[in-house]
């Protein structure tokens, strides 16, 4: 237990507020990092987020998502049950949010998802000095260590570049990582226009609406052939879906930071992996704990176990959440991404 903090069955519990941050079930008051479906989900009866989280949810949800909805600026503080609470930029998709809570001195921040890399399409990560920081560990392993996303951008240019007959069809999933790919490529001087299968046509168009500069991008619809020589982005089920097929004999490309291990690019059925990965590889996680001064760090979504040692090796008290209902957002992203 933190001064702030405990851990309910819906997930992280700030009491004092009455509030839970992304809880895995529906509950009466709910603070939302983020618009990825292991943590944005419907139900709530009131949810607290940036403007731009909240309107993803209702992109994928409905409207009615929640019964009340309230925004807030990153900066912004308010008052919640004697609680001062403020949202501040997690670098992890557009409208991405840690939530600190404040109160009698005592700072506590949950990150939510976030990455310390630069990212055309999202605001920077915010580092916030705190006293208890409770961690995403997704990427939580020493050999998880991102390149620069121009390296991996460039590789799929090179191959677009050495098989200019053949189309390039890109894994990435609906919220963020295909919006990433886009805005990385737009910085690598590709200028072409870019297709998108459907599933990622509203939530790129709601990047573009938020002043995104993404260039030009069109739908796939019902073209096929005629599109080889094209980069085209689809949600990585599709990859091996016969949906694939209409496009002859495409370069198959995944971005992911899962692209780090053979394995996955095999089950993904990627020729080409590129590890792009918008949440903190190895470096980033431990730096980032050193650099809020936290003296207790509390380790969730993904593997714990060797950053909490980790952080007790370097003096920080820790431990693991074990929750259950979190990962890196691809599967649970996929599922929602065949439906909007």
């Amino acid at each position: 237990m933190s001064d702030l903090l405990t851990l309910a069955p819906e997930g992280l519990f700030c009491s004092q507020a009455g509030a839970h941050i992304d809880p895995i079930r529906p509950v009466e008051k709910a603070i939302i990092t983020h618009g990825h479906a292991d943590h944005a989900r419907a139900g709530h009866g009131a949810v607290l987020a940036t403007r731009q989280t909240l309107d993803i949810m209702a992109i994928r949800y409905g409207e009615n998502f929640c019964g009340t909805a309230q925004s807030a600026e990153c900066g912004e503080t308010l008052t919640v049950g004697g609680v001062t609470v403020s949202l501040h930029p997690a670098g992890h998709v557009l409208g991405s949010a840690q939530v600190l809570l404040q109160k009698g001195g005592r700072r506590t921040v949950v990150s939510g998802d976030y990455k310390r890399q630069s990212d055309p399409t999202c605001a920077e990560f915010e580092l916030i000095r705190c006293d208890t920081f409770v961690t995403e560990a997704t990427f939580g392993l020493p050999v998880f260590r991102h390149p620069p996303a121009s390296q991996e951008i460039d590789k799929l240019l090179s191959s677009h570049d050495l098989f200019p007959e053949q189309a390039h069809l890109v894994g990435a999933y609906a919220l963020g990582k295909a919006q990433r790919v886009i805005g990385e490529l737009r910085a690598a001087g590709y200028e072409k226009t870019i297709y998108l299968h459907g599933a990622l046509e509203k939530l790129t168009a709601y990047y573009q609406s938020q002043g995104i500069d993404l260039g030009s991008v069109e739908p796939v619809a019902k073209r096929g052939k005629e599109l080889q020589g094209e980069i085209i982005l689809c949600p990585p089920g599709q990859l091996a879906d016969r949906w694939a097929r209409r496009f002859g004999d495409p370069v198959t490309a995944m971005a992911s930071g899962w692209m780090r291990v053979r394995a996955r690019a095999r089950q993904r059925g990627a020729e080409l992996p590129l590890i792009l990965s918008d949440h903190a590889d190895w470096d980033d996680l431990c730096r980032t704990i050193l650099e809020t001064g936290a003296e207790q760090i509390w380790v969730t979504h993904g593997a714990e176990e060797a950053l909490v040692h980790w952080c007790e090796l370097n003096g920080r008290k820790a431990r693991p959440l074990n929750m259950i209902g979190y990962d890196d957002g691809e599967d649970a992203d996929n599922a929602v991404a065949a439906e909007v």
